[in-house]
């Protein structure tokens, strides 16, 4: 596991996991991150064991923050994505973690959850960046995700991803893609949406592979570490463009090979 909060330094534990079957309504915080598709079923058991617990939802999200989380409170939610990456495989995990997390700055009744993930990632030296606005931030990071799983379902793999020098090119064209997509749903393009919607596909490969992603980089080892079945964020969009008559040539392609093309 690489820490890069205080420089980069690696770290090689033996750790035994205890399974809690239950969850007793006694804990100050529960942080909660899954696939998500996993979600739906883990907000839905947190409406009964949480009680009153306050809940840090750590999760990549293209649906309504409100209807993603049901039946819990958002009264009782904040929202936020850690910077961290990897994967599991033969019982180890690898991958490692930046400084920086992402919380949502607080919406009304919210705040003294807020206080509570705050001085709960401060404690461990973390760096909070606040985000005003949670939707859209999380809107163009899961498109962002589907414009990389589009590659990843075509290259194999994310590690194979990365040995491809026009890998992000193709990112930068999916992205383009599903720009119409995002604006439909009134999202505003962040930083990282123009980055890739913008610059040239042949410099932007040049700079994710060079730059971002560099060899020996911490983001490049959250890739080369992340073993997780790509195809659900891209079956989320396609979905989503196929409701508003929106074409999806290059997504659409990519999933129609896989599991996800008959639930499209």
């Amino acid at each position: 596991m690489w820490d890069a909060r205080k420089g980069k330094k690696l770290i090689k534990e033996s750790w035994s996991v205890k399974l809690h079957e239950e969850i007793l309504p006694n804990y100050d915080l529960i942080i909660v991150s899954v696939n998500t598709e996993q979600l739906p079923k883990a907000a839905q058991f947190l409406s009964t064991a949480a009680g009153n617990t306050p809940v840090l939802i750590f999760n990549n999200l293209w649906q309504d923050l409100k209807a993603s989380i049901a039946p819990l409170s958002m009264n009782n939610v904040v929202f936020g994505f850690p910077g961290a990456g990897g994967g599991i495989a033969n019982n180890r995990l690898r991958g490692g973690f930046l400084k920086m997390v992402f919380l949502e700055k607080p919406r009304a009744g919210t705040e003294p959850i807020n206080q509570l993930v705050k001085e709960c990632f401060e404690s461990a030296h973390f760096n909070i960046r606040w985000v005003k606005d949670m939707q859209n931030w999380l809107w163009n990071h899961f498109a962002m995700n589907a414009a990389m799983e589009t590659e990843v379902l075509q290259r194999g793999s994310f590690p194979a991803l990365m040995n491809h020098s026009d890998s992000f090119s193709n990112v930068g064209l999916n992205m383009r893609e599903m720009i119409p997509v995002l604006k439909a749903r009134g999202a505003k393009l962040d930083a990282i949406s123009h980055l890739l919607t913008k610059i040239p596909p042949v410099l932007l490969g040049t700079i994710f592979n060079k730059v971002i992603f560099a060899k020996g980089s911490i983001p490049r080892l959250f890739m080369e570490y992340n073993n997780s079945k790509a195809g659900f964020a891209v079956l989320e969009v396609v979905r989503e463009a196929k409701k508003t008559g929106i074409p999806l040539p290059r997504l659409t392609m990519a999933i129609e090979n896989t599991e996800y093309a008959k639930e499209i």
